[in-house]
């Protein structure tokens, strides 16, 4: 498979809107769950939505990677500074391990024609790479563990375990049974 990935910028933003639909890739997220208050997040699915990630990609920030196959894109990957993403400190589940500062990989989509095919570590590969060249020294993820093998895609947008232990990500947390808090070591 031939794969090449980009952080997204204005000059590739039609290429995640392509990916991602009329729909924003799950139910008008337009991956803001993370960014915004959930009370902001919830009212605005859809435009609202697509229109506050334009707004922070035009503002010169890089929110995330975007994959690529035959040049056309297939994957998503929502990686930045933990600080970002204010949904995170919210959480009950995903609150913070300690006080080292941390990348996150909030979001891992995938266009449905290329799910099963080995591009989940792929992404996770360029996320890391990413992290890395903009200074980042400790990446954490948060996927689902499912107990069942075939989890809906709709259940597994912030990624399977499976992936980011292949790729070296390690525990160091479990506030629920199927939501490993991973991390992998970039210094």
């Amino acid at each position: 498979m031939d794969f090449y990935w980009k952080p997204l910028s204005p000059d590739n933003w039609h290429d995640l809107v392509r990916l991602f639909g009329a729909k924003g890739a799950c139910g008008g997220c337009w991956c803001m769950l993370w960014r915004l208050p959930r009370h902001q997040f919830d009212a605005g699915k859809g435009d609202t939505n697509r229109d506050a990630l334009r707004t922070l990609v035009e503002s010169g920030r890089q929110p995330g990677i975007l994959g690529y196959t035959a040049g056309r894109p297939v994957a998503w990957c929502s990686v930045g500074p933990r600080a970002e993403f204010a949904g995170l400190e919210r959480s009950r589940i995903l609150k913070p391990v300690d006080d080292e500062p941390v990348w996150s990989i909030t979001c891992l989509f995938l266009d449905k024609n290329v799910r099963r095919q080995g591009l989940s570590g792929k992404m996770i590969a360029a996320a890391t790479e990413f992290a890395r060249a903009h200074g980042a020294s400790i990446l954490e993820a948060y996927p689902v563990e499912p107990k069942q093998a075939d989890i809906p895609a709709v259940f597994a947008w912030t990624g399977i375990a499976a992936p980011f232990l292949r790729a070296d990500f390690r525990e160091v947390a479990r506030r629920s049974e199927n939501r490993p808090i991973l991390r992998l070591l970039l210094d």
